[in-house]
């Protein structure tokens, strides 16, 4: 039964694209970021979006914490549960992080799906989980009427050696470690059936290389993109840094059948949103509006955006000192 089930389709969106619209989320957890006296020091909280949180604890450590979770992105469950534990750790590597141990969170509807495909899920999260050398230990589950798979990650960094979405300074280069096109493929998927080994592949590629190299080069700033977007990420990022953000649309790789769905009208919704979301504040005058969706597509489990140049992978653009619009595409 694990191969003629099609997870996909018990689900309404899939992976990063099922977010919450970032304008929507912003406002709803605005006032949320007064945080009461506890113990430790809060380094990284919600005041600028960043990956994850960040506290100092006793021994010149800081824990950094999150989670993520979200409905099937692909048909196969192996591949879902990879796919859902790379991107729930890579919120520790875009904070300059290491994974240390992690739990599961799952929802599933027992009485729709048999609990074989569950286990397979869960052995695609240990799998990645093991790679990551990060311990996976237990976790939650409740009865859903969506699948629903992630993680609840906690690791370690030096609270001197952060990557934050705030420290972004005029002049530096973009890096971005994946090529786009994941949200388009995936959509395609849903649709089709069709399956992107390149997409699965980009998508289970853990971001703990790009972390260490940004770490190693003395760079302080980087997120990881997800379900906002190249343009809804990197606009979080220059609006905490205080600065504008120039993008080479040339320059910006993607993944080979990225275009062709695109072109055969495989976007999501979420994709439109973050379009809508960033426009007021981007010129986007010098692309089609094809390429403003493709730059926009909501990503799962994406690459890290680094302010910063990093050996092997593109730069596609620069921070720049704070102009009339915040994102500029040229």
């Amino acid at each position: 039964m694990t191969a003629t089930v099609r997870l996909t389709q018990y689900a309404h969106g899939g992976g990063c694209a099922c977010k919450i619209p970032p304008g929507e989320l912003e406002t709803m957890v605005r006032g949320l970021a007064v945080t009461p006296v506890g113990t430790g020091e809060l380094l990284v909280g919600l005041d600028h979006g960043d990956d994850a949180a960040v506290v100092r604890v006793a021994g010149g450590l800081a824990l950094v914490l999150t989670t993520d979770f979200f409905t099937p992105v692909v048909d196969d469950p192996y591949d879902w549960g990879r796919i859902a534990a790379a991107n729930a750790l890579s919120d520790v590597y875009a904070m300059g992080g290491t994974p240390v141990v992690a739990v599961n969170l799952l929802g599933w509807p027992r009485d729709v799906l048999p609990p074989e495909l569950a286990a397979e899920v869960l052995r695609g999260g240990l799998t990645v989980a093991a790679e990551a050398a990060c311990h996976l230990a237990g976790g939650h589950s409740i009865d859903d009427p969506e699948p629903k798979y992630g993680l609840a990650v906690t690791g370690t960094a030096d609270p001197d050696r952060l990557l934050r979405n705030d420290a972004g300074r005029p002049g530096q280069p973009l890096t971005l470690t994946k090529p786009l096109g994941i949200g388009v493929l995936n959509t395609r998927h849903k649709a089709t059936g069709e399956v992107f080994p390149e997409a699965v592949a980009t998508m289970t590629r853990l971001n703990a290389s790009s972390s260490a190299a940004a770490l190693a080069a003395g760079l302080e700033c980087a997120t990881d993109v997800t379900g906002f977007g190249l343009l809804g990420h990197l606009y979080k990022l220059a609006r905490a840094s205080g600065v504008s953000a120039v993008i080479d649309a040339a320059a910006v790789p993607y993944l080979e059948p990225a275009r062709a769905a695109l072109r055969d009208g495989y976007v999501s919704g979420g994709t439109r949103r973050n379009l809508d979301w960033v426009a007021p504040q981007a010129d986007l005058s010098a692309v089609s509006s094809d390429e403003a969706l493709l730059l926009a597509d909501a990503q799962t489990s994406g690459g890290l955006l680094v302010a910063g140049e990093l050996p092997g992978h593109p730069v596609i653009g620069e921070l720049v000192p704070p102009g009339e619009h915040v994102l500029t595409i040229r």
